[in-house]
């Protein structure tokens, strides 16, 4: 069954910090992160919790939509981030915004928008829901070792949200897949107060193997966008926007490069937020939206890839079947 994005929103922390912040305490330097990331400033929570900004983020989603709370019929929140390990994020979204629909969360690191969609997708399918809140949301700042330049320099927190409805023509393409890898990129666990447990409890900070991410990353964008196009029987040519994770700028520019397409039609929003982990993919959507780039029936490519290693892509229409 098919379904349409009808609306859209985001939600920032407040506090912006710059590269030459980061460079007071780190031995890096604004130059250094720039022409090695591509990032200039990333937005971290204060005061702001993640519920806080999910649910800010759903709220503008819903309004885009000219829809309420009360008409969803599901919610999926992507996070690996959560303000609590239970309930799930989605439910908090939900008491937030006065919802009394099925909430849940779908944990597939940088690729869980669309693991997301993938989820919305089944609810459709089966008939079971006409409007569905698809919320990612991530405060990556929780997560990182701050004295180490080659992580914490990379993420942001934010959230963004997207309002689905069941009809429309797409997605043209919907695909899933997991490269099954578990120390290419891992936050162990939380070591909880068990007077059983032997094991070894390193403490839950990111830990990346850059160079073969790196390589993982534009492999699968590349990869994902010549297998949608052949899916679905359209040229790469014939796709007008391109939205990819936001990991790192070098890795935009090898895969826009080998897959020959023009700046102008791949989203860019790193340089401002940093890499925000699920977020990164709606929330590029959401600028993209706001600022009146996508029309009604353009084609829009979706990938997004990280931890698992999980991929996810999408060939979406735009447009959108309001009812």
């Amino acid at each position: 069954m098919s379904f349409s994005i009808v609306g859209t929103g985001s939600a920032l922390p407040d506090r912006v910090v710059t590269n030459g912040e980061l460079s007071s305490f780190l031995d890096t330097s604004d130059e250094w992160i720039r022409t090695r990331t591509g990032i200039s400033e990333r937005r971290v929570c204060t005061t702001e919790t993640l519920d806080e900004l999910a649910s800010a983020a759903a709220e503008q989603a819903l309004e885009s939509a000219g829809a309420r709370a009360s008409e969803l019929d599901l919610i999926v929140c992507s996070t690996t981030t959560s303000d609590h390990l239970l309930p799930a994020e989605a439910c908090a979204v939900a008491e937030r915004i006065g919802a009394t629909c099925p909430a849940f969360d779908v944990s597939a690191g940088c690729a869980g928008f669309v693991f997301a969609l993938d989820a919305a997708e089944g609810w459709f399918a089966r008939d079971r829901a006409r409007r569905v809140l698809v919320v990612s949301a991530e405060k990556m700042s929780r997560i990182l070792d701050w004295s180490d330049r080659a992580t914490c320099v990379l993420f942001g927190d934010g959230a963004a949200a997207a309002i689905l409805e069941q009809g429309g023509d797409g997605p043209l393409s919907l695909r899933l897949s997991t490269r099954a890898n578990t120390s290419d990129l891992n936050v162990p666990g939380i070591a909880g107060s068990s007077p059983f447990d032997r094991t070894e409890h390193p403490a839950s900070l990111v830990e990346m193997r850059g160079r073969s991410v790196f390589r993982f990353g534009v492999m699968s964008v590349v990869s994902e966008v010549q297998a949608m196009s052949a899916e679905a029987g359209v040229g790469v040519s014939d796709i007008d926007h391109f939205v990819f994770h936001q990991a790192n700028e070098r890795i935009l520019d090898a895969a826009c490069e080998r897959l020959g397409l023009e700046p102008g039609r791949v989203a860019h929003t790193l340089a401002d937020t940093g890499n925000m982990s699920s977020a990164c993919i709606p929330y590029a959507l959401d600028r993209l939206a706001r600022a009146g780039e996508l029309c009604e029936g353009e084609l829009v490519a979706l990938v997004g890839f990280g931890a698992g290693l999980d991929v996810g892509s999408a060939l979406l229409r735009w447009g959108s079947p309001r009812g």
